[in-house]
């Protein structure tokens, strides 16, 4: 077993309310802490540290888990940015952009396409993420679902099939058909490559799932081994929130138009994440989505004080969101969606974590995954005090 002894750490955020300060984030100031064989094997004061066969000093940083990026759509190819310019000058999303994307997709080679998803997971390393989850989406057929959760297989055990995620064109006036391809052959054909499936669940919309369509195909998934997630409430008021907490899913992300009986459901499923992380359903909040298409932002204070549990994902995509960062997320969480600085880093690590029901990451305590992101800075306030300003990066243990 090599070890290595982490010193120098300022203030380091554990999500272990039970040490430090007593906080949910768990600060520690003077901190260190001992990696051993990826995983944290002693944390505390360094005047109290163990000896290990390396030691790596950090100056004076703070230290945070590092971020858990649990809604990310990185398997595909074409540029869409001529859409961001039509949104801004005042269009309106609606979801149909997803078409362009798929046929740039399914033209583009194995290679071109990986070789994009390691540029953007290269990036999200970059700015502290040590985790993200890969949706497919944009193949749409058989094939090109497969070849996309293959592909995304290569970065991350964290595999989405959504094969769920618009109606193609060449279903439009076939939906049913559609609808029996992504519960029959192609479940049939995506599950042995995915541990998710999701669905792009709304109401009365041409592209996406309505309530029963949305639910045939998460149960068929159920069915065939794979966890549930959801894409719920992003464009309008509809059955997703409620759907996915029947259904049991970790997460139902967007949350943007919620009912009062949405928000109570939410608030009861995290109660039951309370009882056990491995049941109910978080509420995973994607802002950049809403920075992107000037849509209104969720009422995260609204969740918050109902006593759901959120997390924050960056949705990263070629239509909607395409940012990779974390840290922007966390700074659009507190200065638009009215999240403290802690809340919000909470949702980013902790949160996400729970958001895949992955116990081993999102916390710094040990036994945990020794993902660590190291902040420029003497606290984690610097992610909202100096938004895009790139403070923050997953930390390489020095070999020597």
């Amino acid at each position: 077993m090599s070890s290595t002894l982490v010193t120098g750490i300022g203030e380091l955020v554990t999500n272990d309310p039970t040490v430090g300060d007593g906080s949910p984030l768990g600060l520690l100031t003077d901190a260190a802490l001992v990696v051993a064989d990826d995983e944290v094997a002693w944390i505390g004061a360094v005047a109290d540290a163990p000896d290990a066969d390396r030691r790596q000093d950090l100056g004076g940083r703070s230290v945070v888990p590092g971020f858990v990026d649990s809604h990310a759509h990185l398997v595909f190819a074409g540029d869409r940015s001529a859409e961001f310019a039509a949104r801004m000058a005042g269009q309106s999303y609606t979801g149909g952009g997803i078409a362009t994307t798929v046929a740039a997709t399914r033209a583009a080679t194995d290679a071109e396409l990986l070789a994009r998803l390691r540029t953007l997971v290269a990036e999200m390393r970059a700015q502290g993420t040590t985790t993200v989850e890969v949706k497919s989406g944009y193949g749409l057929d058989v094939e090109n679902e497969v070849r996309s959760l293959r592909i995304a297989a290569q970065v991350t055990s964290e595999t989405t099939f959504l094969g769920a995620h618009v109606v193609p064109r060449e279903f439009a006036e076939r939906r049913d058909e559609y609808v029996a391809l992504v519960t029959g052959a192609m479940l049939a054909a995506c599950a042995p490559h995915a541990r998710w499936a999701d669905v792009f669940c709304e109401p009365a919309s041409a592209h996406s799932f309505d309530g029963d369509e949305a639910r045939a195909v998460l149960t068929a998934a159920a069915a065939a081994g794979l966890e549930l997630r959801v894409h719920g409430n992003q464009l309008s008021a509809g059955p997703g929130v409620q759907l996915a907490v029947e259904l049991g899913a970790a997460s139902v992300d967007h949350c943007t138009y919620l009912s009062d009986p949405d928000v109570d459901a939410l608030a009861a499923a995290g109660k039951n994440l309370e009882l056990n992380p491995a049941e109910g359903t978080v509420a995973t909040l994607l802002p950049g989505v809403e920075f992107s298409t000037r849509s209104p932002y969720p009422d995260a204070r609204r969740l918050l004080s109902a006593g759901a549990v959120l997390a924050l994902a960056t949705d990263c995509n070629p239509g909607t969101c395409f940012s990779s960062s974390m840290p922007l997320m966390i700074a659009l969480a507190v200065r638009e969606m009215r999240m403290t600085p802690a809340e919000a880093l909470w949702a980013a690590t902790a949160g996400g974590a729970l958001a895949l029901r992955r116990p081993d990451i999102g916390r710094l305590v040990v036994g945990a995954r020794a993902d660590l992101a190291v902040v420029d800075a003497p606290s984690y306030l610097h992610l909202a005090y100096r938004p895009g300003v790139p403070l923050v990066r997953a930390l390489e243990l020095s070999p020597n």
